[in-house]
């Protein structure tokens, strides 16, 4: 049996989304295999053990659950290489042997618990500090795939400062260059957090001045008109590329409330697609995977233009949803993977990683 630790909540826009992944994943990792360690971080930062019910953990129920919190941190010292649990009269020492950050956006998917848990020498699901950094930073992405030729949507992005000398200027070149309807996206969030698309000059600038609510740069990107499709990615040196699907968004795009409140979107697994559109989608995902030097998992968007049949990158998710209505697990379903397996192969994957890459 091997200890498990799995994080949730975190300092970001997306707490709450990251409960509903933690208690998804907790529910569905197989027992048999691993102890399993909740480790909680509120929303102000504070870290705490939770030994109750992982029912709980939607709408930060367990933290009214006192008796079974304990005030823990990550030890940074790697002869630990584990949590440190505060007692009454002391503190206890578990060592872990994988971590699956189940952290959604700022602060758990942009490399800084990536960079903690490398730092304490705990194997953990996922990307590594570099490529969660970059997969996060919208205008990072979009440059490594402008180098590797990987065909997207016109772009533009602006910092806070740039913004406040010449902001309505931006919006005009903007207008010029993407044409419109564009897209206005924090560089750093994710689940389509301060998104909003914008249709006339005045438009870009005020969702311009509300995304800056979330990030100090912001990416413009040229609107498309095509299918909305998700592949997800797993694997290290090796990647493989699971199945194709399509979202059919219940509102005009696939903002937040599509994607975790409505429930009312369309899902269709394998995508309404050719079976050779389907395999240019995964050969490309594979491509921007190792582009960006991801490991363990990422599940990338695409579009998929009407006009001509094109496939444009959208953007990855290095932690992608785990709930029960996400798309990367059902995607690795449809290619032969249960939700438990799942699991269980991409802790095996960091364990594999840690081996190699850090092991003295």
């Amino acid at each position: 049996m091997k200890n498990a630790l799995i994080i949730f909540g975190g300092v970001s826009s997306e707490h709450d989304i990251s409960l509903l992944s933690a208690s998804s994943v907790i529910r569905n990792i197989p027992k048999d295999k691993y102890n399993v360690f909740m480790l909680g971080i509120t929303k102000q930062g504070e870290m705490y053990l939770y030994n109750g019910d992982f029912n709980n953990l939607p709408e930060d129920k367990w933290l009214s659950d006192e008796t079974s919190l304990k005030k823990a941190v990550i030890s940074t010292d790697r002869n630990d290489r584990g949590i440190i649990v505060f007692q009454e009269n002391g503190f206890e020492k578990i060592r872990i042997d994988v971590c699956f950050p189940v952290l959604h956006g700022k602060n758990g998917e942009d490399g800084t618990m990536q960079g903690l848990l490398t730092v304490a020498g705990i194997p953990f699901v996922g990307c590594g500090t570099m490529a969660s950094a970059v997969c996060m930073d919208k205008a990072m992405t979009n440059s490594i795939c402008d180098i590797n030729g990987i065909p997207q949507a016109k772009w533009k992005y602006i910092t806070l400062h740039d913004f406040t000398l010449r902001g309505r200027e931006f919006a005009r070149e903007c207008e010029e260059y993407l044409g419109l309807p564009v897209f206005i996206k924090p560089a750093n969030a994710g689940s389509s957090v301060g998104v909003r698309k914008a249709k006339t000059v005045d438009e870009i600038y005020s969702s311009l001045e509300y995304a800056f609510g979330f990030d100090s740069r912001v990416v413009v990107e040229e609107g498309i008109d095509g299918a909305e499709v998700e592949c997800a990615v797993m694997g290290n040196d090796e990647p493989f590329a699971g199945e194709v699907g399509e979202i059919e968004p219940c509102n005009e795009f696939y903002d937040f409330d599509a994607k975790y409140i409505d429930n009312k979107s369309g899902l269709h697994i394998p995508a309404r697609l050719s079976k050779e559109k389907r395999e240019e989608i995964r050969a490309l995902a594979v491509k921007a995977y190792k582009a960006w030097g991801c490991t363990g998992l990422a599940r990338v968007d695409f579009f998929v233009r009407r006009s001509d049949k094109s496939v444009l990158l959208n953007e990855p998710n290095t932690i992608p949803g785990f709930t029960a209505i996400s798309m990367y697990p059902m995607l690795m379903e449809k290619a032969g993977i249960s939700y438990g397996e799942l699991i269980d192969k991409l802790c095996t994957l960091a364990i594999e990683k840690w081996e190699k890459e850090f092991s003295e």
